[in-house]
Formats: structure tokens, sequence, C-alpha cells
């Protein structure tokens, strides 16, 4: 076993886009967990915009016997759900849900991101559904609104994931502050140099709050589309291994397959000096802590 394959051998990708979607994926579910399971992935989170992904996992129930890969769903909380909706939050959570994010592409950030770019805007209203309605955490008061509050006492109730989604800085601050005076401690920042556009500083203020930075491995890949590999060096550096988590955010038709990203970004951030232990500790124990999953 190579040191790549010992890298990922127990890794968990908390970020999977795979289907069923209204948006165009490669796999579903169960093919993700196929892939992952062919690398000796411990488990993935299955996520959509647009609905509970909880049911999904259990409907593929039966096909994912013999699957070594547990999967998990989630639900985010966007316009489509009826946005800060504690009883679909209590659904999911029932249901086995495991990570609650709060709103993506119905944050004020998302769609101000989307307003700018008409092809990014058509990209999330596929199938010509309704374009989502911004869903704020804040009320009129400027204070957050008793939802959250109710979804974040679920969330303790539960030992879920609570995830900022694709809210701005000040949001996610504010619900970072809010579920740390609640001690809850399963705190999750997405991709904080896209769409949320954070600050370093700000970065810092997240960790210390006690939340992991999950950096996307599709935003790193060898074409730099989006960001070189220097930037997610930067970021690890900035909060170190210990409160940094990998996850391929992939599945989507025209992108790799979420395995080929990990086995990509892992071997360029080796050749790079990242060592053996801090990769493995950023794709496998951070995110299996986040889970639940026994060391």
């Amino acid at each position: 076993m190579d040191v790549l394959d010992r890298i990922l051998d127990g890794a968990v990708d908390l970020h999977v886009h795979s289907g069923p979607s209204p948006m165009p994926r490669r796999i579903d579910h169960v093919e993700a967990a196929q892939s992952a399971d062919s690398a000796g992935f411990r488990a993935i989170v299955v996520k959509c915009h647009y609905h509970n992904t909880v049911m999904d996992v259990l409907a593929m129930k039966p096909r994912l016997q013999g699957v070594g890969t547990q999967v998990f769903g989630g639900i985010a909380l966007n316009s489509q759900v009826g946005g800060i909706n504690p009883h679909a939050v209590d659904l999911s959570l029932k249901m086995g849900g495991k990570i609650i994010w709060f709103p993506t592409i119905s944050s004020h950030a998302h769609l101000c991101h989307a307003a700018e770019d008409a092809t990014i805007q058509a990209h999330f209203q596929p199938l010509g559904i309704r374009q989502s309605d911004e869903v704020d955490i804040f009320g009129e008061d400027g204070d957050l609104i008793p939802e959250v509050h109710e979804v974040l006492v679920l969330a303790k109730e539960h030992d879920a994931i609570v995830s900022a989604g694709h809210m701005g800085p000040e949001r996610a601050t504010a619900l970072m502050e809010a579920a740390a005076a609640l001690g809850h401690t399963k705190l999750m920042i997405n991709h904080p140099n896209f769409v949320m556009e954070a600050e370093k500083s700000q970065v810092v203020r997240f960790a210390e709050l006690g939340a992991t930075i999950e950096h996307s491995l599709v935003m790193y890949l060898a074409d730099e589309k989006y960001f070189p590999l220097q930037s997610l060096l930067d970021w690890i550096d900035l909060v170190g291994p210990e409160r940094t988590s990998l996850g391929s955010d992939l599945g989507q038709v025209g992108n790799p397959m979420p395995l080929d990203a990990y086995r990509e970004v892992c071997s360029r951030l080796l050749d790079s000096g990242i060592s053996e232990d801090d990769l493995r500790l950023m794709v496998t124990k951070n995110p299996a802590s986040l889970l639940g999953l026994e060391a």
C-alpha cells in the first residue's frame, strides 16, 4: 500500500453532490459510495441544495447492501424546504440526518454572487425551477430569528454538524457564536474563499469558535479553474491541519469524480510538503470526528 492509499483508507467525504438532484449529476448516491469504497473510504455525506437527502439514502438502502462505505444525508435550509424550518430539520435528524447546512443557494451572499453571472444564475435553476427566495437568519431587529436557536438546539440534541452554508461572514459568525454559546462543538465552514469570501481574520475567528474549515478539492485541481494550490496551503497554515477538513464538493456532470480529485489534490499536497499525518488528519480523522464515528 503506497502513501496515498494509506491516507485515503478510512477517509470521510462530507461534501458529495451525487443524485438524485434537479441538477445534472454524474453518479447517484450508491455509485458515489461504491467509488469511495474502492479506495477504502469510511463514509460519505451526500448533499443537495434542494431537498433532504436522508430520504434518498433510506430509499437506496437495498442497493447499498455490501458497500463498505457508510452513506449519510442532511438538509440544506433553503427556500425549497421552507428556509430556517425546525420541522424540516427535526424530521431530517430523526430519520438519521447528520448535517444541517444553513442557507446555501438561498443565502444573500450566494444570490448576489449568482446575480453577477447569468450562467451561474441559470446553473442553480435547473429544469426551469423557480429562483430561490432569500433566506435570512437575521430578523428586522438585527438579531437571530428564534427558529435559528430552535435548529441549533435540535443539532445539539442529535449531535449533528452545523454548517454555515453559503452565508456571508457576518451571518456565519453570528451562527457560530450562537452555537458555541449553546455548547455545540460540531461546526463547519465550507469553502470560505468562495461565495462566502471571508477574510483570513474572520476564518481565524471561526476556528476559535470551534469550527472546522472545510475546503473543496474541486477548487484546487491542477487546471486552477478556481484557485492555485498555494492558496489551499495558505489556508491550512492559517488555522492548522487540526481545524481543517477536505471534501470533494463533486459529483456534477462535467467535473471529475470525487475519488479522482482526492487522489490528485492529496498527491500534490504531499509533493508540496504536507506530511502524511497532517493529510490523514484533514481527510480522515477530522471529518470522522464531526460525524461522530469512533476513531
